[in-house]
This record gives structure tokens, C-alpha cells and sequence, in this order.
């Protein structure tokens, strides 16, 4: 080989070098930044998740799906690690939900992804549901959908006056997925299904006394809360509960709120109101205030106890009150497909345990992802932003029971493995 050759070879094998070393630099980056998205530390006794996308309202993508699962697995056989802290960045949200342009997206275009997202969210919030440790999720500021997912089903869900917690579902073509199927029918009365089918929001105190949270603390306390529980030397379950029972402030509520709340506390221990007989007073924002929805219970439980969304719209138009009138005017702008898809989810899920309801929910995800209204509502919501989606079928006549059926049926060997 002359020198003119070896030259050429050796700025060709530089320049391969060069352009190896940049794509190992850019794979490193890429991993990097999936990575950044989700923060996972050990501090003190405590395994901390952190959702680092405040950009984005911390929403929920694959990438940080898959970094949490593991090690929320390894946190959970680590004799070192006694409890489990999940939080968000930004102070803005907790986690305003998954991801769902970029799952619309893949869905049409028929990418994996859409199975793959749903498939390991569901298995990261059963592995949530069945934790040994205590796993303390700090719900401060927009808290929807995916976000709901990570933190519901944890045994301590901590709310602030800055808290906003939604399911809303029904209005991009959808439903209350993430085990919603399992806890919204759980909650006092007909609540459950009122917060389903409308997407109603709940804010700040009323995250604690709807029972979604079950301790409520000043926000600007939280920094403390979280510091106290890291400091503690091998907590048991207890030892966690009395550091947040310290921080946790009363709710005032009337007799027979407290003493419903407090059955149904005994019943479903997971999604019940606290005690406040035994609660320690820290704080008096909206301490006045009694629960939004407080005035409006027994039309919720009146109206919602329907089997069907077409005897749930007769009993508000029956009721005819201001409030009726407005979840009526609220339901006739949902798809009509996800409130019947809803509805039944509910109904189903109030008598599974929490595994067979995402089994469900799975099965839901995938027909919505084949079907025309939650790509639509996404346009309409999020792309567009018109607000206004051409839902198919248009209304609840055209849903009929063999096309709910199909959203039910079984996906055989393709159904969730938990």
C-alpha cells in the first residue's frame, strides 16, 4: 500500500472513529435523558421517585415507566429501604397524566408502542397496589389520569391546598383507566361514578375529604414532611403513619360525615376518609370550608345510582336543579362510546380486586386505541385545540350493547399478564 492509500485509509478509519464515537456519545445522551426524567435515589431510609418533567406537567412517558418499575422492585426486597417517596418536580404538578399525544400518535400509526405503554403503566400500578413497603406519594399540584395511577393505589397519598385532582377521561374519547375501575366505585356514595363520567375536578382540601388523599398538609410543610420521613431509622408502617398524622391537618366535616367516613375507612381502608377525631390541627387554610360536593351528595347518589348513562341523563334532567343542569350539560359534550365504556367499567370493577380490574382496563385501552373517538378527542383537546370533537357514534342511541361487548371482550393470549 502507497502512501496516497494509507492517507485515504487513515482518514477513513478516523473518520468512522469519529462518527463511532459521536453515535456512542448521542446513545449515552439519549439514555441520559430517559433517565432525567425520572430521578431515583435512596436518601436516609427512603427509596425517592422524583417525576422530572415539569415542562411537561410531569407527564407520565414509557421511558420513565421503565426506569420506575425496576426499581421500585428492587426498593421493595432491599431490607435497607423501609418506605417508598414518589413526588414531582416543578411545583406545579404531581403528574398531570401519561403521555397521550404521543400514545394517539403511535396508535394510528399501528406502532407497538401504544400495547407497550398501557401494558407496562398497568403493571407499574399493580406493583404499586401490592408494595410491602409503605410507599408515600406527595400529590402537590395537578394530579390526572397516569398521575392518579402512581399514586392512588399507594397506602399514604399526602394532598396540599394546591392539589387538583381530575379523571377526565370522558372528554378526550377515553376512560378512567389506571385502576380507576377499582377505586372510583370505592369511594363514598355515588362519587365515585359522578367524578367518572363528568371529570369533575377536586382542589386542594377536597382531594383529603372526597378520600382520594388520606392526609392533608400545608404546602409550604411538605419540604419538612419529606425530610422527617427520610430521617427516621427503620420505621415500621406505624412509625410513618404518626410522622404524617403529625403533619396532617383537620379537615372540619359534620358528625355524620366523620362517622360515614370512618365506616367506610374500616370497609375499604385504601380509598376511605381519615379519622379526624384523633387528627392534630397545623393549619387553617380553608379550614371553613366544608367539601365542595358536600350540598350536592344526595343528587349525586340519587342521579348516578342508574345502570345505564341514558337513566343517569332522565334522572339530572328529572332533578332539574342549577347543579343537575350543569353535569348535564357536561355529559352531552363527552363521547358517547367512553361514558357507556365507563359506566360498566365501574360497575364491573366494583366487585374485582384490583388486578382483575386492569386485566379490564387493558382490554379497554386497546379496543379505544382501534377505535375512532380517543384520536379524535386528542385532536380536539391537545392537537387542534378546538374543542370540539366529531365524536362516531354521535350519541348514546348508536352505542349499542354488542358494540360495548366488543370493547370487553377478551384479547386471549394478547391480555395483560400480572
Amino acid at each position: 500500500m502507497g502512501l496516497p492509500e494509507m492517507w485515504s485509509f487513515m482518514c477513513r478509519f478516523n473518520s468512522f472513529k469519529r462518527t463511532n464515537i459521536i453515535l456512542q456519545h448521542l446513545r449515552r445522551s439519549m439514555h441520559m435523558d430517559a433517565a432525567g426524567e425520572v430521578l431515583l435515589e435512596r436518601r436516609g431510609c427512603a427509596g425517592v421517585i422524583t417525576l422530572n418533567r415539569p415542562k411537561f406537567l410531569n407527564a407520565l412517558n414509557l421511558n420513565m415507566i421503565r426506569h420506575i418499575y425496576p426499581q421500585l422492585k428492587n426498593w421493595e426486597q432491599d431490607p435497607e429501604t423501609f418506605l417508598i417517596i414518589i413526588k414531582g418536580a416543578g411545583g406545579k404538578a404531581f403528574c398531570s397524566g401519561g403521555d397521550i399525544r404521543v400514545i394517539s400518535e403511535a396508535g394510528r400509526a399501528n406502532q407497538k408502542i401504544a400495547q407497550d405503554f398501557f401494558r407496562e403503566e398497568y403493571r407499574l400500578n399493580n406493583a404499586i397496589g401490592s408494595c410491602q413497603k409503605p410507599y408515600v406519594a406527595l400529590i402537590h399540584g395537578i394530579t390526572m389520569g397516569g398521575g392518579v395511577g402512581v399514586s392512588v393505589h399507594g397506602q399514604f397519598r399526602v394532598a396540599t391546598e394546591k392539589s387538583l385532582f381530575a379523571m377526565p377521561e370522558t372528554a378526550i374519547g377515553l376512560f378512567p383507566d389506571v385502576g380507576g375501575g377499582y377505586f372510583l366505585p370505592r369511594l363514598q356514595g355515588k362519587l365515585g361514578y359522578f367524578l367518572a363520567l363528568t371529570g369533575f375536578r377536586l382542589k386542594g382540601r377536597d382531594v383529603y375529604a372526597a378520600g382520594i388523599a388520606t392526609h392533608f398538609v400545608d404546602s409550604e410543610k411538605l419540604g419538612m414532611l419529606e425530610e422527617d420521613l427520610i430521617a427516621l431509622k427503620s420505621p415500621s408502617k406505624e412509625n410513618i403513619a404518626d410522622v404524617l398524622e403529625a403533619y396532617h391537618t383537620k379537615e372540619p366535616r359534620t358528625k355524620d360525615q366523620i362517622l360515614q367516613n370512618d365506616a367506610l375507612f374500616r370497609e375499604i381502608p385504601r380509598f376511605g376518609g381519615a379519622k379526624s377525631q384523633q387528627q392534630r390541627t397545623n393549619s387553617k387554610i380553608d379550614q371553613d370550608k366544608s367539601f365542595i360536593l358536600e350540598e350536592h351528595m344526595d343528587k349525586i347518589n340519587s342521579c348516578f345510582s342508574a345502570n345505564t348513562v341514558e337513566q343517569i341523563i332522565e334522572n339530572l334532567q328529572q332533578d332539574g336543579s342549577s347543579f343537575a343542569l350543569e353535569q348535564l350539560k357536561v355529559i352531552n359534550k363527552m363521547s358517547p362510546t367512553s361514558l357507556k365504556i365507563t359506566l360498566r367499567q365501574l360497575m364491573e370493577g366494583s366487585s374485582k380486586t384490583l388486578q382483575e380490574v386492569l386485566i379490564m382496563e387493558y382490554r379497554l385501552s386497546q379496543a379505544c386505541m382501534g377505535g375512532h373517538d380517543f384520536h379524535e378527542g386528542v385532536r380536539a383537546v391537545l392537537i387542534d385545540k378546538d374543542q370540539s370533537p366529531k365524536w362516531k357514534p354521535a350519541n348514546l342511541k348508536e352505542v349499542t350493547e354488542e358494540d360495548l361487548n366488543s370493547y370487553f371482550k377478551s384479547l386471549a393470549s394478547n391480555d395483560l399478564k400480572l
